[in-house]
């Protein structure tokens, strides 16, 4: 009836950001820099496996971001990304983003908050810490 989900791992790089996933847990990890010479092909299995993954389980999807930098593609896609989670919210949907910055960086802090203006759902903007 419907086919397996596949688990992201993709190694980060100096332009693009690691991502791992967690079917299980429902969670999408994504931390580093993004600004790859082809924004729409790199977000393209991130795009993939969050569609699946929302139309063939019914649990939660927790976003967890490090991002510290995107170009200007790379904003376009999370949009896209953040797009995906606002039609499941809307459809009463469990979705959360928690995007962990470096307070030392408000560029990445005022990143977020921007993006966080356009959406209904649950999103976190916090501070990581030093250990």
């Amino acid at each position: 009836m419907s086919s397996v989900i596949h688990e992201l791992e993709i190694p980060g790089t100096q332009s693009t950001p690691a991502i791992a996933t967690d079917r299980a847990r429902g969670r999408l990890h994504m931390a580093g820099n993004s600004y790859p010479e082809n924004s729409f092909e790199f977000f393209a299995r991130i795009f993939a496996w969050i569609q699946q993954y929302l139309d063939e389980t019914d649990g939660p999807l927790h976003l967890e971001l490090e991002l510290i930098y995107m170009n200007t593609s790379s904003v376009k896609a999370m949009m896209d990304v953040f797009d995906m989670l606002e039609e499941a919210h809307a459809q009463s949907r469990e979705v959360r983003v928690n995007w962990y910055y470096d307070p030392r960086n408000e560029r990445v802090m005022e990143m977020a908050e921007e993006f966080r203006e356009d959406y209904t759902f649950p999103f976190h903007i916090l501070p990581t810490t030093d250990d």
